[in-house]
């Protein structure tokens, strides 16, 4: 396989994803390579396992469910190695998780107090050398969230890349000349 260069987002995603386990870190992180890559749904795919994960491991299993499912039908038609990982196999993993919760989610509450799904974390299997490479020089580099979010809301580090994207946005704006807010007074 061709040794490609990987975008730093991924390659942070999947620090977090498999050293880490933080899947609202993942969320976070990869959210941002989504949306600068016009909402490619491959990564799309890979924030919903995230996201689903975090719901499952937080006792939400209706949004783990529907996130997992979600993310199994993204991705489930791609090439079962793509963006340097085991896509196959995180697709199957992420259905067996889905089957999983399926099952508890239509039994009912009552029945899953009785019984609580069995949580587990998964793995992306790296199979690209130079993204995996890509992710051993990084991770000395990344430190760990700790304590990890355990409820969806915005932490410090999003707010330090919100604003390095809007610093960056202003400066592109100001070399077009077309800062927003500014008004002709003439």
């Amino acid at each position: 396989m061709l040794n490609l260069s990987y975008e730093p987002l991924y390659v942070t995603y999947l620090i977090y994803f498999n050293r880490d386990r933080d899947y609202f870190e993942c969320h976070e992180v990869l959210e941002e390579l989504w949306l600068k890559l016009d909402r490619d749904p491959v990564y799309k795919g890979l924030l919903q396992i995230a996201v689903g994960l975090f719901h499952f491991r937080n006792g939400n299993y209706r949004g783990g469910h529907m996130m997992l499912d979600s993310a199994v039908h993204r991705l489930e038609h791609a090439p079962p190695q793509a963006l340097g990982i085991n896509m196959a196999k995180l697709v199957d993993e992420a259905r067996a998780c889905a089957r999983q919760l399926a099952g508890f989610v239509a039994a009912g509450k009552e029945d899953l107090q009785h019984q609580p799904p069995v949580y587990r974390d998964l793995t992306i299997e790296i199979v690209e050398p130079g993204l995996r490479r890509a992710v051993e020089n990084a991770s000395p580099l990344i430190p760990a969230n700790n304590p990890q979010q355990q409820s969806p809301r915005r932490g410090e580090k999003h707010e330090q890349r919100q604003q390095a994207l809007e610093a960056s946005s202003r400066r592109r704006q100001d070399a077009d000349g077309s800062s927003p807010g500014t008004k002709d007074t003439t």
